[in-house]
């Protein structure tokens, strides 16, 4: 029971902000306050839905070196994020409803916050064969996908959509044509060149989208695209959607706050997969978020270690951590005016939470209380180290930054910040 005062309230869903108060009662948004209450004074900080993270990578089974549920669970409660959807790129993937209820049944052992795990679209994420969605569904599975293995055999992706279709799920692509993505390390232009890096066209994006967007009006499918990251492809998203297809898009933090030349001398925290776009890109894809084209920011949290990331640019592993720099990373874009607070949150709370048919990412009455209370404006300056993280693998080393979280609440249970 909680009643929060003086709050700067964060609704994405009527896409306002307000001056007032918020009332908790059994771990749902009330209208009313319940008799003795614990009051927290907000003094004046903002307070939002939690953030839905769609696609976090926690490596266990496999790898639990670079992060458990256990050491994700805190860095997603430190960053504001109330809920992880978890991916199934894990050695060995999540394929089957027994590796599902092992990775379910840990993360509600140890981790503060709620993990929704998807689950693999193809056996061993091989694009050859089927999981069972009907069984990984009945375990728990909230979608599939084979992450960044593109299903390049189209018969074999057109069985999956149908299946996927006649049981409603939802389905997750990673839009790349994978002929001219092996191997690339850098989107190709003068940059890419002068660096003597690999490098693959925008075009694969765009050709990788229009495959799908095939598929997906062949079979009626419930598509969600992981990452749109260049220009060339929205066009072909907004006709998918002026057409009533059932298809929605995110992006990652990085791709909407770093570009190519963030790489500068080969530093592989930002070597990231489909890798950072020009700086036309970036600016076309945030105005695709800010007018709703784009649904959906993720931090795409992909941990690696040392020994993975330091090596020559072309051989490092992809992906970076971003449970914990999310949200002030996503503020850029506030600062920047390049978009608003209910309009950012629209994006990381509410639009996913509604894609996966979930209560949360909305201040209303009714709703869990899931919530995250933090200063918009606090500046400081981040220490790879002191990330919750096991992997520390962030392209944020020693940024200033703007925002951040006082306290993050899960059902109304406090499991960030002072009690």
């Amino acid at each position: 029971m909680i009643t929060f005062r003086n709050a700067r309230l964060i609704d994405p869903e009527n896409g306002e902000e307000r001056q007032g108060d918020l009332h908790v009662v059994d771990g749902l948004i009330s209208d009313t306050p319940a008799p003795g209450a614990q009051v927290i004074d907000c003094n004046g900080a903002c307070l939002a839905p939690g953030i839905v993270d769609i696609g976090v990578k926690v490596c266990e089974p496999g790898e639990r070196h670079k992060e458990s549920f256990r050491s994700a669970g805190l860095a997603a409660a430190a960053g504001g994020v109330t809920t992880m959807v978890t991916r199934p790129d894990t050695n060995p993937a999540i394929d089957s409803p027994e590796t599902l209820e092992f990775v379910t049944r840990r993360a509600r052992e140890v981790s503060p916050v709620r993990v929704l795990p998807m689950a693999a679209l193809t056996k061993g994420r091989a694009g050859r064969e089927m999981t069972e969605i009907g069984f990984l569904l009945d375990a728990g599975a909230v979608a599939f996908t084979d992450c960044d293995h593109v299903v390049e055999n189209t018969k074999v992706a057109q069985r999956c959509f149908m299946y996927a279709r006649s049981l409603g799920a939802l389905v997750i692509g990673h839009v790349q044509e994978p002929g001219l993505s092996k191997g690339a390390a850098a989107t190709s232009g003068k940059f890419a060149s002068l660096r003597g890096l690999p490098w693959v066209s925008p075009m694969a994006e765009r050709m990788g989208i229009d495959r799908d967007i095939a598929l997906i009006e062949m079979t009626g499918v419930r598509y969600h695209i992981d990452q749109v990251t260049t220009a060339r492809a929205l066009p072909a998203l907004e006709r998918a959607k002026a057409n009533g297809l059932d298809i929605t898009a995110g992006v990652s933090i990085h791709h909407l706050t770093l570009n190519e030349l963030d790489v500068a001398d080969y530093r592989t925290f930002f070597k990231v997969k489909p890798p950072l776009r020009a700086e036309e890109d970036r600016k076309a894809v945030v105005a695709a978020v800010a007018s709703g084209l784009i649904d959906i920011i993720s931090s795409m949290h992909t941990p690696q270690d040392e020994e993975s990331k330091r090596l020559p640019f072309e051989e490092a592993a992809s992906g970076a951590v971003g449970l914990e720099t999310l949200l002030p990373a996503a503020l850029r874009l506030y600062h920047a005016g390049e978009m608003d607070l209910p309009t950012l949150f629209r994006a990381l709370s509410l639009n996913p939470a509604r894609r996966l048919g979930l209560g949360q990412g909305r201040l209303s009455a009714g709703a869990p209380a899931d919530l995250v209370l933090f200063d918009p404006d606090a500046p400081f300056v981040l220490d790879r180290f002191k990330l919750n993280s096991k992997s520390k693998n962030t392209p944020f080393d020693g940024a200033r930054m703007q925002g951040r979280v006082r306290g993050t609440w899960v059902g109304g249970a406090r499991v960030f910040g002072d009690s």
